[in-house]
Order: C-alpha cells, then structure tokens, then sequence
C-alpha cells in the first residue's frame, strides 16, 4: 500500500478500458455516488447485457475474508481482475486488457514507478485496483461514537432500534461487528417465491446445504446504496425491514433464524433510525480528471 500504487488503482478502477467495448469501467457498477453500486436491481455490463445479481458496494471491502456475493474470490486481488474476463459483465480477455494498457505510456511509467517493471500483468493490474479498493472506508458514525461511549450519539429512536437489533429483531447475529456483517452466507428465503431462485454459494461450492446462501452485506452507507438483497428485489429499507418482519418464503435451507417478529409499527421506525445511524463519512471518492492517454 503506496499513494503511487492507490492512485494508479484509482485510475484503473475509473478506467473503461478494460472493458471489451470500451463502454464498462470498475465504477459503472461500483458508482462512488450510489455508495459504489449502480441503483439497478442486477447490474448491466457490456454490450447492454445483464447480470442476475446486484452489484455489492466496494466499502469496507478491504475487512473483508472472501468477495462476491456467492464469496467466489478469496482475495480483493483475485476480485478486481475476475469481471474483465466475465463474459457478462466487462466481456473482455485479461490479454486483451493488458495489450491496451501496455500501449500506454503513461500506465507503462506507474507500473514502473510502483511495481519495478514498465510491463503491464494482470496480476498487477489487480493489486493496483485492489489497493485503491482498500482505501474505501466508511466509519465514525453515529452507532460507531455511540459503541465507543458518547452515549448522546444516537437519538431515542435509533437507541431503542439498537436494543431491537440486538434482541426482538435478532439483526445482530449475521450484521454483527465493527463493519456489521459476519461476512458468512444464509439464505434468507430471497428469490425462494419464484420458480427459478438463484441458488448463490451453492454454485461455488456444490454443498446442498448452500443452497440460496448469500454473503451478509454491511449496512454502511444503506440510504445510497438501495436496491437491496442480491437481486435487488427489495427497493427501500423499509421494504427490507417489513420482508425480515413477514419471515418470508420458507424453502428447505433457510436460516432457522428466520422467523415473523411482530414488529409494531414504532419499532419498524426505531430500526430504520438505527440504520441511518450506521451512515459514516470517509468513503467518497472523485474519479481521476484524466486519464493516461494512448498514442
């Protein structure tokens, strides 16, 4: 972690370049004014195609132990470089998108400077972005001022959404930590009431019991980043807190968790003045003014 080495992935990151079309960048769906989404409910990549899942924000990523959705990546690097290939997102070949970079020389002197090298690796490409990525840091909210004991950082009604998220509501025990996520998968039911759900981290590691588990979000910067769950099937926080309200749309792997709270409609305004609560400064960035050019 250098300025010269997250600088050079924030350009990267910005770069639509590595797109096969040249119309697809990190940032189309990583959006730093959507709370690095894209406000769709699945995420569109090149040539107008569309994906099934929504794209997770980047924040706080940098804590986190396996990436994606379905947790494919085992590494912010591995991530940064796996939707160049996809052929649905940027439809590129990682030797296609190296070519292009290496034909300029303003990339070839930033690897030089920050890797010892002039050449331009895939394998570089995703430590660079990757370390830009680290920088995405999202904290000193509210919640965070309140846990560290001012206890005048939240209001009554986020205070009693806290004891809610604790107890009555159970929120705690997959949004549990510091960045608010146990960074493991459940199924929540999420898509379970159509003929055709996706089945998430079942498809990486072929174990029924994953079926429809999908990796617990952190709940940073929420009012940004809506739609919500993988599908973008839920439109507002309060649409996501009466779905965990009804327990719905029970299938044979469901987290045993999920379950109707009875919430009142005061505690449903209690947990949205708590999620709120969570919203921390630090994580805006702007995109490069300019970017190196080819000859």
């Amino acid at each position: 972690m250098t300025p010269a080495k997250v600088e050079l992935g924030r350009q990267l990151f910005f770069d639509a370049r590595l797109s096969s079309d040249g119309t697809i960048s990190c940032a189309t769906c990583h959006n730093p004014a959507m709370g690095f989404t894209d406000g769709r409910e699945t995420s569109m990549g090149a040539q107008g195609q569309v994906g099934g899942r929504s794209a997770p924000s980047v924040i706080n990523v940098a804590y986190a132990p396996n990436v994606f959705w379905d947790g494919r990546a085992a590494s912010l690097e591995e991530q940064a470089i796996g939707p160049i290939a996809n052929p649905i997102e940027m439809a590129n070949t990682h030797e296609n998108a190296v070519a292009r970079l290496n034909s300029c020389p303003g990339y070839r002197e930033q690897f030089a400077h920050v890797f010892g090298s002039p050449e331009v690796t895939i394998e570089n490409v995703g430590k660079a972005i990757a370390a830009f990525e680290r920088t995405i840091l999202a904290g000193n909210a509210p919640w965070d001022r309140f846990i560290n004991g001012d206890a005048g950082a939240l209001s009554e009604e986020a205070r009693r959404g806290w004891d809610l998220f604790q107890n009555k509501a159970s929120c705690v025990r997959c949004h549990a930590g510091f960045n608010l996520t146990d960074n493991q998968f459940h199924n929540i039911g999420v898509g379970f009431d159509g003929p055709d759900p996706d089945l998430g981290r079942y498809e990486v590691t072929g174990v029924d019991g994953d079926q429809g588990r999908f990796k617990t979000p952190t709940l940073r910067a929420l009012r940004y980043t809506a739609p919500y769950m993988h599908d973008g099937s839920e439109r507002t926080l309060e649409d996501v807190i009466e779905y965990y309200n009804r327990g719905d749309n029970p299938n044979p792997c469901l987290n045993e968790q999920m379950k109707p709270l009875e919430l009142t409609a005061q505690e449903k305004a209690d947990l949205l003045a708590l999620l709120d609560a969570f919203e921390g400064g630090g994580w805006m960035v702007a995109a490069p003014i300019q970017l190196p050019a080819e000859p």
